[in-house]
């Protein structure tokens, strides 16, 4: 009676499963839609996407391995089943920045949907870097995505690469339940903001194993944001993982439970960092962050939290940002610092972070003098290993 009831059990349990687990995907092949090797593969992929998603039944669109050209597409559903893009080969974007509008490659409203595959996804971005230096010029970008993610839910991203983006390379927003896995991002450390990742207003997303190295941050969270776990990325060069910018915009969202695990950064402008703007036109939250067994190479920040950040010199500086930041734990971080500031905690003078703990840090720095740690409106706790000594409000 007893192995009876386990049986039943276990059969209860493998049909609680996904439908896709071990699913049998049929195949669609895009040079069955007219697609050639250095073709333009902008309506083989479109015809190929809307059959896959109006199938029913679990499909996969096939990118076979050579170059292809790929005009702004947006690969919308719902979909009938589950569909998988596998790319093998790669795919160009148009060299013209003009020539795209905010993103180019845009997935759309689909549940249960893959991305794979060895192929790389080139925005032949050299063309837009130029142009878009907010720092000299406020005529700058935005210029196109690579891929945006635009309400996609318990779906997978993984094995693919993104090189050379215009602006961001993958832009999340608005997606829930959504794994992003041994991924590859790269542009040159000089090329203006072509974040890695860029996460909004979604929840429960997974970023692991990811190799990114671009000219700002690896991975970006903006308002709006739940339950993020990021693990085991190797981020360099870049302006590291940071939370924000938050308190640009009114009505912005807040964001918490926010967790960056055994990650290593080589060569960073930054390493874990807030930022929030000062002048906020309205009030926000950040609470819950977690930064854990994170590993420091020649990093210029490598612990910052700015809420006086200001990357284009037109803020209302004295005014301080309405956004309230608690619950923060750095722990376990180690390494070699750029600088000599590689602790620096500076807080809102309206809103003081508040419970901000800081447990074995081990950052030392090889330039002239010792390394430091300074401390603006917040109280923070210490515990364990403090190098640089703690600092003092």
């Amino acid at each position: 009676m007893g192995s009876n009831c386990l049986n039943i059990g276990v059969i209860m349990l493998l049909l609680l499963l996904p439908s896709t687990v071990n699913a049998q995907y049929s195949v669609i092949d895009v040079t069955k839609y007219g697609a050639k090797s250095n073709g333009d593969l902008t309506q083989p992929l479109t015809n190929a996407w809307k059959d896959a998603c109006a199938a029913g039944k679990p499909t996969r669109v096939f990118v076979p391995k050579t170059t292809y050209y790929l005009g702004a597409v947006t690969l919308k559903g719902p979909c009938k089943g589950p569909v998988e893009l596998q790319v093998q080969g790669t795919i160009k974007a148009p060299a013209d920045p003009m020539k795209l509008k905010d993103a180019w490659v845009v997935i759309q409203s689909v549940d249960r949907f893959i991305l794979s595959g060895s192929g790389t996804f080139d925005g032949q971005g050299q063309t837009a870097w130029g142009l878009n230096n907010c720092l000299k010029t406020s005529a700058c970008g935005p210029f196109a995505t690579n891929l945006r993610f635009n309400y996609v839910t318990n779906s997978q991203i993984r094995d693919i690469k993104s090189l050379n983006s215009k602006f961001f390379h993958m832009l999340v927003f608005g997606c829930k339940n959504l794994k992003i896995q041994q991924v590859t991002i790269s542009a040159p450390g000089n090329s203006f903001n072509t974040d890695g990742i860029h996460i909004g207003r979604s929840s429960g997303i997974n970023i692991a194993g990811a190799n990114i190295g671009t000219g700002d941050d690896c991975v970006s969270i903006g308002d709006g944001s739940q339950d993020i776990t990021i693990t085991k990325v190797n981020c360099g060069p870049g302006h590291g993982i940071s939370i924000g910018s938050l308190g640009k915009y009114t009505n912005e969202q807040p964001v918490n439970g926010i967790k960056v695990i055994s990650c290593t950064f080589n060569n960073a402008m930054n390493g874990v960092r807030i930022k929030t703007f000062p002048a906020s036109p309205s009030s926000g939250t950040a609470n819950q962050l977690y930064f854990e067994d994170i590993v420091m190479n020649n990093v210029g920040n490598p612990i910052i939290i700015d809420q006086e950040y200001c990357p284009y010199r037109n803020c209302k500086a004295q005014t301080p940002s309405k956004v309230k930041i608690s619950n923060v734990s750095f722990k376990n971080i180690r390494g070699s610092s750029a600088t000599a500031d590689a602790v620096k905690l500076t807080c809102s003078k309206s809103i003081p972070c508040q419970n901000v703990q800081l447990q074995n840090i081990n950052l030392s720095y090889k330039g002239s003098g010792q390394a430091k740690s300074t401390c603006k409106n917040v109280k923070p706790s210490f515990s364990g290993t403090q190098n640089p000594p703690p600092c003092k409000a």
